[in-house]
């Protein structure tokens, strides 16, 4: 599934990006109002997001899917197959990736309303396989042993389109997609988890789509490359990196579900430390998800650029005036989520830029 591109393609993706401006940052704690934007393709539309609040992490997800079942329905009956898309930033680090929990209540969920295949799919920085073999994942296949449930692989499956972003130097550059993540057959269900980050302060749904649909090589293939790493050339042009693959995916993003049974504050993806905030958040809108999430996770949503960019984009809605939330009270279940050690250096997206954007992540 490669496609061709040109270079006009690119540069015309790149230029739709914009940019949001305010002064440099100089505090965490005390951040610059950013400047309005002509928000001319802001959407107007009303979205509804599903919090969940119980002392069960299979059954809180469940339960967030099942509060939103007539948005899901329509879109799910219409697709051939569903993919789910966990969080496997790490392979070894239970905390960070998603919990064999989650996706069995995202079966629970399925299992009565879709009969077609599912596959769990994910595109890891290490080794995929691996990471499914650790966090147990093969469990859910054996429990749902009467449907067709399998494990992929995205890297060594290997199919893939072709898509450009903006590299360090911010010029396009192409990466690769994979290819079962933009199939119109197929219903994307993103498994995501609450967690703070290293270079854009939290990761939800939004992020795990666009840093887990870029490949890599397979285990011992030759050249070894790794898409994911052209994500990592700046702090500015990341954010609007994972915008512009949240484009090109967002056709087929059925659901999310983010898990925050136990989140990660602190230095995350990856060596944060356990949150119990025992939610669950749903959504058939990926940024509406995500800005629940912020603020369940006590994070100023100013802060989080590349969901404003994906805002600004038409992507999803962002502003909590226009999201109706089924379950609990955000008040209720709010916890102040300590921030990666690096947030002031993250931060610095907002001002001009004066100067190379320094690398970090």
């Amino acid at each position: 599934m490669n496609h061709p591109f040109s270079r006009r393609t690119m540069l015309g993706m790149a230029l739709g990006a914009g940019a949001i401006g305010a002064r440099s940052r100089a505090m965490a704690q005390n951040p610059p109002a950013a400047e309005a934007s002509d928000k001319l393709f802001e959407s107007a539309k009303r979205s509804t997001v599903s919090l969940i609040h119980g002392e069960n992490r299979r059954k809180n997800v469940a339960e967030a899917l099942t509060a939103i079942d007539e948005q899901i329905l329509p879109v799910l009956k219409s697709r051939k197959y569903v993919v789910i898309k966990p969080n496997n930033v790490s392979t070894v680090i239970p905390l960070a990736a998603t919990n064999a929990d989650a996706l069995m209540g995202i079966m629970d969920y399925l299992a009565p309303r879709f009969k077609g295949p599912v596959y769990i799919a994910e595109s890891s920085a290490g080794n995929t396989l691996e990471g499914f073999d650790n966090f147990k994942y093969q469990t859910v296949v054996n429990e749902f042993k009467n449907r067709e449930v399998k494990l992929v692989d995205l890297n060594k499956e290997g199919k893939y389109v072709v898509h450009p972003i903006l590299d360090a130097n911010l010029h396009p550059t192409p990466i690769r997609l994979a290819a079962r993540l933009v199939d119109p057959d197929a219903f994307v269900l993103c498994s995501a988890i609450l967690k703070t980050h290293n270079t854009v302060v939290a990761t939800m749904s939004i992020k795990n789509m666009a840093l887990g649909a870029p490949l890599r090589a397979a285990p011992g293939e030759k050249p070894n490359w790794n898409d994911k790493r052209k994500f990592h050339g700046g702090v500015r042009q990341s954010h609007i990196d994972i915008m512009l693959a949240a484009q090109r995916l967002k056709p087929t993003w059925g659901a999310t579900l983010i898990d925050g049974y136990e989140g990660m504050e602190g230095n995350g993806p990856s060596s944060g430390t356990p949150v119990q905030s025992r939610v669950a958040i749903a959504s058939t809108d990926y940024v509406a998800a995500d800005r629940v999430g912020l603020e369940c996770m006590g994070i100023n949503p100013s802060w989080v650029g590349y969901l404003r960019f994906c805002s600004e984009a038409g992507l999803g809605q962002y502003d909590m005036t226009k999201i109706d939330i089924r379950g609990e009270k955000v008040a209720a279940v709010k916890k102040e989520y300590r921030l990666h050690r690096d947030i002031e250096r993250e931060l610095r997206w907002m001002g001009p830029m004066e100067e190379v954007p320094e690398k970090l992540g």
